[in-house]
């Protein structure tokens, strides 16, 4: 199991808890510090059955430069968004895990986290 995470972030902060208290083994990916490649972003996009721009941290200052919240949302602007992601993971949505068995999800709320533990 691998979690993305933001020291900073309290969702990223609770999910570890959540996770040491299950005894689960991770291992902790700081996403800021080691970005994911596009091919990473794409693979973790399939597993979580997810579009980028549902990831995507519209509401960060560096999203707002770039315009996004008027970047389209079809298939075809798919790499547009996980380049931009790539290159500023500032905007990749967190926590992220992806578990041993391929199921992955942003783990935002109880029941998402609840549901990668054993």
């Amino acid at each position: 199991m691998e979690i993305w995470i933001n020291p900073r972030c309290g969702k990223c902060r609770t999910a570890l808890g959540e996770l040491d208290g299950a005894g689960v083994e991770y291992t902790v990916r700081r996403y800021l510090e080691e970005p994911p490649t596009a091919a990473e972003l794409e693979r973790v996009l399939e597993r979580l059955g997810l579009e980028p721009w549902d990831i995507t941290r519209t509401g960060e200052q560096v999203a707002k430069d770039l315009g996004m919240k008027d970047w389209a949302r079809e298939p075809g602007d798919r790499g547009r968004w996980i380049a931009a992601m790539a290159e500023h993971p500032l905007l990749i949505q967190r926590p992220i895990i992806t578990a041993d068995d391929g199921h992955a999800v942003v783990a935002r709320t109880p029941e998402a986290l609840k549901s990668v533990l054993p």
